[in-house]
């Protein structure tokens, strides 16, 4: 890991909501709108590209836990930005915060949690379950 991943950072990500992330993908008795499951993957999304520039050569980082709050509703078509903030470095324990707005409404926010791992090592694990 590097040396110059410090507590304090901060990343900001911005994307336009499409008909991929709707709700309806998932279910399709609920309405329309931007989903959970895409509000979670750019939650992540922002923490992961903001240590990304840091690791080592062969290190990658994968989510341990969130606790998250999804507050409010986002048409399709709406832009959705989202901004981490590095709060905590415990070794390879990494912890954000992190809030998420659309044009109109702060939409989420969470408390994101990765660890960084070698990914040779992790793959090579991940194969032999795959293989059980």
């Amino acid at each position: 890991m590097s040396e110059e991943l410090k507590v304090g950072m901060t990343h900001e990500i911005e994307r336009e909501t499409t008909e991929e992330m709707s709700a309806q993908k998932v279910y399709p008795h609920v309405p329309n709108v931007y989903a959970t499951r895409a509000m979670v993957g750019h939650i992540e999304e922002v923490c992961a590209d903001m240590v990304l520039a840091h690791l080592a050569e062969g290190q990658q980082t994968v989510g341990t836990g969130m606790k998250f709050k999804h507050m409010a509703a986002t048409p399709l078509g709406m832009k959705v930005r989202f901004s981490a903030k590095l709060t905590a470095v415990d070794g390879p324990k990494l912890a954000f915060e992190v809030e998420g707005f659309d044009d109109v409404d702060k939409i989420g926010e969470a408390t994101h949690h990765r660890f960084i791992i070698d990914a040779e090592k992790f793959n090579s694990r991940l194969a032999k379950k795959a293989g059980r």
